[in-house]
């Protein structure tokens, strides 16, 4: 079943109906080829339900929808983690948005950490950011998530840091740690309700000053093995970890 987004406005409590605006009705009625009468599901990513709906009508510029039943979205994980992504070479912070959004997280902050190749402007970075939002929505869509994940502006290593301070597990993975079973304590203390930071190095990993940074302020440095991962894989290493770890406790 396929899944959509709409703001709270669009869905009419009272008159039973839900009004699909935007580049969705053009899906919808073109490219999925939709007729009345097919269900789909509806979230405003915003509450956690599952609105359940039937097709009614198409109009040029919107779709409207019969209100079925709603339903609990159990769906997302019970504590939020925010990645906090340095900017990765290419076009791999795309898979790592779109893969992050299916892991269950709940927020990628972009990081422009000391050894970023990538170096953007402020019009540049704006115009990554709205990309990277569209793929999340995608990802959000194609995996059934309640809410679609921001990916919020660019930052610096030291704005990402004061942002996370306040957070319940702070975690920076990074080569020159050891003590796996450190690691796995922290996962393994993972409970729902929390706030959860991770920092992700970019290709030649974090300064010494950044992680000094990060110790100060309660930022811990763990290891993830023997070997040097990418940074492409190592935040979903974490996340697939933590999702494991907190979908047992729900």
């Amino acid at each position: 079943m396929y899944q959509f987004f709409v703001e709270p406005g669009q869905v009419h409590m009272e008159e039973k109906q839900v009004v699909i605006l935007g580049a969705d009705v053009n899906h919808i009625k073109n490219v999925l080829r939709m007729k009345p009468g097919e269900e789909i599901s509806v979230s405003d990513g915003r509450d956690g339900k599952e609105y359940r709906c039937g097709i009614l009508s198409f109009a040029e510029d919107k779709v409207l929808c019969e209100l079925r039943f709603v339903k609990e979205n159990n769906v997302e994980l019970p504590s939020r983690i925010y990645l906090f992504q340095a900017l990765p070479k290419a076009d791999k912070m795309e898979l790592i948005v779109q893969k992050a959004v299916e892991l269950g997280v709940y927020q990628i902050i972009p990081v422009a950490a000391g050894r970023c190749v990538v170096k953007l402007d402020d019009k540049k970075a704006a115009s990554r950011t709205a990309r990277w939002q569209g793929i999340a929505e995608a990802a959000a869509k194609q995996s059934r998530r309640a809410i679609v994940p921001e990916v919020s502006s660019v930052i610096s290593f030291e704005q990402a840091v004061q942002k996370a301070v306040s957070m319940n597990v702070k975690m920076i993975p990074y080569e020159l740690a050891e003590n796996m079973s450190r690691t796995r304590e922290i996962m393994e203390g993972l409970t729902p309700g929390q706030e959860i930071a991770v920092f992700i190095g970019p290709e030649g990993g974090f300064q010494e000053a950044e992680i000094g940074l990060a110790l100060e302020n309660g930022v811990e440095p763990v290891t993830l093995g023997r070997r040097i991962l990418r940074t492409e894989t190592a935040g979903l290493t974490v996340l697939s970890w933590m999702m494991y770890m907190l979908e047992q406790k729900l």
